[in-house]
């Protein structure tokens, strides 16, 4: 479950493209935000993703990631290129709950694209191909009491001139590509008719599946392919017709022009449940503002790493040569035990998680010291929008060493504000 959005220009403030995601998952689920530096690797050597290996590539991207402990994949994330990619879960009449057999599953999907691509298109024929060899499937959760959840994915992939929608069934797939206004998805699928690429012979194979009849005419992906998922209470607010409705209308309703005020508030919206507040529950956020390509602009990546986007502060993060994000946001076990364990319990919370504890409780109560600490953060946090964007804003190369522990030092502000 989770709410993705890209807005282009000529909606956005300074022609910039901004990629936001709220990671909706268990409310147990640890999300840490890692920086994996770019590597050569040797021909003939495999990767071990959360499940499965697959064949490595030589050469592999710089990626900041926002990440679930316990595997090798990514809820989200950005490159040292510029793309980012975020993925949602969908369900699809070949869907089976239960179905546990280990191949690629979402997360891994996510970062594979991202180490491997150097633009949104190329993300696309990056995970279609990894789709169609491997497949998807598996656990998608360490909480016991998600022990059935398997899924498909749909991904939102943008870079600084246009966004993709990718949405899946299985190993079959269809993509679509936005060039301006909005794109927003919310664990359904979407594409109609319009896709710009579509699998190989999936026609064919979804006529053979039953899934479409030969007079129905050109393939409705969506229509072909949707079904609900009767695993999750919902309430009609929590849907996701509900919550992709509010994305819309919200953004198309700014009267000036999107900026990234406005989409830290949106994602921080309780009321419409795309901070999502329940059975489910959202664990991380990412907003990402990706300068124009004519712009010498760097790129800036704001993450929470902790839960609940409404008591969470977003933190910066620019690639340059060598960036240190420090370890508050990894989780102690990442070095030993990265990936899930299903018979035990790990804790894996990290250093921030940890801190942040004390104040959210403090903080969603509402009591009169929460809400001062509330305030004081969003204060804080404003500030530190304004003087990021004005680094950014008037960037020189020779400034990029001040990049360099921009998100380690704030993370540590933030933990040392709690204690």
């Amino acid at each position: 479950m989770s709410d993705i959005l890209v807005v282009l220009p000529p909606l956005t403030a300074d022609g910039s493209v901004i990629f936001a995601k709220n990671s909706d998952r268990p409310p147990t689920e640890v999300q840490e935000v890692v920086y994996v530096p770019p590597a050569s690797h040797d021909k003939g050597t495999k990767l071990h993703c959360t499940f499965i290996e697959v064949d490595q590539i030589p050469e592999t991207r710089g990626v900041i990631l926002s990440k679930p402990a316990w595997c090798w994949g990514a809820e989200m994330g950005a490159n040292d290129h510029g793309v980012c990619i975020g993925n949602t879960a969908v369900w699809t009449r070949l869907c089976r709950p239960g179905d546990h057999e280990e191949k690629l599953i979402g997360m891994d999907l996510v970062r594979l694209g991202l180490e491997r691509s150097s633009t949104a298109r190329e993300a696309i024929d990056v995970i279609s191909i990894l789709l169609m060899t491997h497949g998807q499937g598996g656990i998608c959760s360490e909480d016991h009491n998600f022990g059935q959840w398997t899924y498909h994915n749909s991904f939102v992939i943008a870079d600084k001139q246009e966004a993709w929608l990718l949405e899946t069934a299985d190993k079959m797939w269809a993509a679509k590509k936005v060039t301006n206004g909005v794109l927003a998805v919310s664990n359904c699928l979407t594409i109609g008719t319009e896709a710009d690429i579509m699998s190989p012979d999936i026609l064919a194979q979804a006529q053979n599946g039953g899934y479409w009849k030969a007079d129905d005419g050109e393939l409705n992906f969506a229509k072909a392919f949707s079904a609900d998922y009767p695993g999750i209470s919902l309430s009609e607010k929590q849907t996701p017709g509900n919550r992709l409705n509010f994305v819309q209308n919200s953004l198309h309703s700014v009267k000036d022009k999107v900026d990234i005020s406005h989409i830290f508030k949106l994602l921080r919206n309780e009321e419409s449940s795309v901070n999502f507040i329940g059975e489910l529950l959202t664990v991380g956020s990412q907003v990402s503002v990706l300068a124009p390509p004519t712009s010498s602009q760097p790129c800036c990546h704001w993450f929470t790493g902790t839960p609940n986007a409404n008591v969470s502060i977003f933190k910066p993060f620019i690639f340059c040569d060598s960036p240190n994000i420090g370890t508050w946001t990894v989780s102690s076990t990442f070095s030993d035990t990265p990936r899930a364990s299903f018979q035990t319990t790990i804790d894996r919370r990290h250093a921030l998680y940890r801190a942040h504890e004390k104040g959210r409780e403090l903080m969603e109560t509402g009591s009169p010291v929460g809400a001062q600490m509330h305030a004081t953060l969003r204060r804080l946090e404003a500030q530190c929008v304004r003087e990021v964007m004005e680094f950014v804003k008037t960037y020189r190369e020779s400034d990029m060493s001040e990049a360099r522990d921009l998100f380690s030092d704030i993370a540590e502000s933030e933990i040392k504000f709690y204690s």
